[in-house]
């Protein structure tokens, strides 16, 4: 099969997609469209609008508004309410600000309920709804640079002026539908699982699915959103297909409750303490204990022990057998636990643990033992929808409801694909057109161009980590400290030049791409080697290392991993001369 045969196309919610954008849990509140200048605006409610709000409190920073399309805060964790979703990473260091909200997470591994329950007790801590502007979409945003300020229009008619931005919208903000021929044709109900339809299925959150008892299911896709909903979704319905093209690497969950006497006795500080171990240990570093002790952190110990067998093996090598060794017990464990071999087979990953991301779960193997339940595994995918279901090798599954467990946009830096709208700078340039031939920023965070404007979490120019809390944390502290040094100083304007752009690109370059097996691959071959056809074809072709486009297309992290770029980071700032930014203060540009 070419590329071209392969689902490749993502489709946009829109026009005749529009209903599966739908938002089923909110009806927006009529208000009047606001008209009002602030220091700090946050465009999402996800944990960096949250961390961010917060934060600006703590600082005595009242005047900030946080706006989201979403009908409250929790960003991924309000729209994803699909049956048995829960995170992957420990509660006690994912979860934001435990310890001042004095919350015990109740499991090891807490539930999408529990976690968006937890973003709105945040919220109501810091007195966040005070300051948010909910079920807003972000339709423009435009450099105004008579004031220095930023014009952020939206849906319902706002026009808000806002001294600094920061654009917390993430990598997967934007859920996608596959390209698949025919999609639009299907005659039963459809949805895709960050819009869960419980009126359907019946249940709420993960209770029961009883409406599903006489239906035939569909769900195409088996990444870590189907990894979850596919045992829920086999004890209700009547009959339950899994549409595979590539198996999921699912390793050991060992989920377990919290003990309350243990959380109890923990020191003052243990949360931050606890998040640095737990990216120590990621990141291959030394600690003195692994506090965590997961599925995550457990192929750096088969690494070490490579290491300390062989002593003049590389990290790279190390780091090597140890992924082999680790996908092998993630096979075996297929084998012991699925009953029929040709299903077993087809459900073992022969692939490197990164190509696909990592998923930890103890019901979805156990699930394909269930008679109603059949694996449709077929490698060149899904050939077209029909009205009656799917076909897959010239074969027809006549289904009532269709699930698309299709995630989330690719990551990529045209910017108002992923955000849904254009961020307009100096001169009217649009960031998506600044950004067409590549990425490029400073840090990851600052674009020249942009003035005031910070993004997190959406650059491999910055840092990549599973400890996602740990980076926004290091991220907001960047950001607000920014923001405390330039209302002080009256510094109207913040911008990276280009040429410290550059710098930072070809630093990275230079130092390589650390990956999460500990391997250091600047030519990102460990990645790039295993992905789709297609999505490698979407990857800029690559230039002589020494060109300008070379630059802009670079994807490279901080070559020292992430405690290495959070140490630079705290590093620079104290340094005070703030090397590569350009600050303007607001007598330089005329004004009093």
């Amino acid at each position: 099969m070419t590329p071209e045969n392969l689902q490749k196309t993502d489709l946009d919610m829109v026009g005749e997609y529009a209903r599966f954008d739908d938002d089923p849990n909110a009806v927006p509140a009529d208000r009047p469209p606001r008209r009002e200048t602030v220091t700090v605006a946050a465009v999402g409610g996800g944990f960096t609008g949250l961390l961010l709000g917060a934060e600006l409190r703590k600082l005595g920073i009242e005047d900030f508004r946080i706006i989201d399309r979403a009908g409250d805060f929790g960003g991924t964790w309000y729209w994803n309410r699909y049956p048995g979703v829960r995170c992957d990473t420990e509660s006690y260091v994912y979860l934001p600000l435990l310890e001042e909200t004095g919350y015990m997470p109740t499991e090891k591994y807490a539930t999408g309920p529990e976690i968006f329950e937890h973003c709105k007790r945040i919220a109501d801590r810091f007195r966040l709804y005070d300051n948010a502007l909910l079920s807003t979409e972000v339709t423009q945003l435009t450099w105004q640079p008579a004031t220095s300020r930023w014009l952020i229009e939206t849906h319902r008619g706002d026009r808000i002026e806002a001294r600094f931005v920061v654009l917390g919208t993430g990598i997967w903000g934007r859920p996608q539908l596959p390209g698949i021929p025919g999609l639009e044709t299907f005659e039963g109900n459809s949805f895709h699982t960050s819009r869960w339809d419980y009126a359907y299925t019946g249940g709420a959150g993960n209770g029961k699915l009883d409406k599903l008892a006489d239906k035939r299911v569909g769900v195409i896709g088996t990444g870590s959103t189907a990894v979850q909903i596919v045992p829920r979704v086999a004890e209700w319905a009547n009959e339950l297909f899994v549409f595979q093209r590539t198996p999921a690497c699912v390793d050991v969950r060992a989920n377990r409750d919290t003990d309350p006497e243990w959380f109890a006795a923990l020191p003052r500080g243990w949360q931050r303490d606890r998040i640095r171990n737990f990216t120590t240990v990621l990141a291959g570093g030394k600690a003195d204990t692994d506090l965590v002790m997961d599925c995550w952190t457990d192929v750096k110990k088969i690494a070490a022990g490579w290491l300390e067998r062989n002593p003049g093996m590389s990290v790279a090598e190390a780091a090597e057998l140890a992924d082999f060794e680790k996908m092998d017990t993630i096979r075996d464990r297929v084998e012991r636990t699925v009953g029929d071999p040709a299903v077993a087979e087809a459900l073992k990953p022969w692939y490197r643990r990164y190509c696909k991301r990592p998923t930890f779960n103890d019901e979805y193997l156990p699930a394909y033992n269930r008679p109603n339940v059949h694996l449709v595994d077929s490698p060149d995918g899904v050939e077209r929808i029909t009205p009656a279901g799917v076909v897959v090798d010239g074969e027809e599954y006549p289904l009532d409801c269709l699930v698309f467990a299709s995630g989330f946009e690719l990551p990529n830096f045209t910017h108002a694909s992923r955000t849904g709208f254009e961020t307009a700078g100096v001169g009217g340039i649009l960031l998506s057109k600044r950004w067409a031939q590549g990425m490029q920023s400073m840090f990851g965070m600052h674009v020249n161009g942009f003035p005031n404007l910070f993004h997190v979490g959406v650059s491999p120019q910055g840092i990549a980590t599973a400890s996602v809390t740990h980076m926004l944390y290091e991220y907001i502290e960047h950001i607000t400290h920014l923001v405390q040094h330039a209302t002080a100083h009256g510094i109207a304007e913040i911008e990276p030049t280009r040429e410290a752009e550059a710098a930072w690109i070809r630093n990275c370059r230079a130092l390589g791409t650390p990956l999460h097996s500990g391997e250091v691959d600047p030519g990102g071959a460990y990645v790039t080697d295993c992905l789709p056809e297609f999505v490698r074809a979407a990857i800029p072709a690559a230039d002589p290392p020494d060109t300008d486009s070379a630059v802009a297309k670079a994807v490279a992290e901080h070559g020292r991993g992430p405690l290495g770029f959070f140490a630079f980071l705290a590093e620079w700032r104290a340094a005070g001369d703030y090397e590569g930014l350009d600050l303007r203060p607001e007598s330089a540009l005329g004004r009093p």
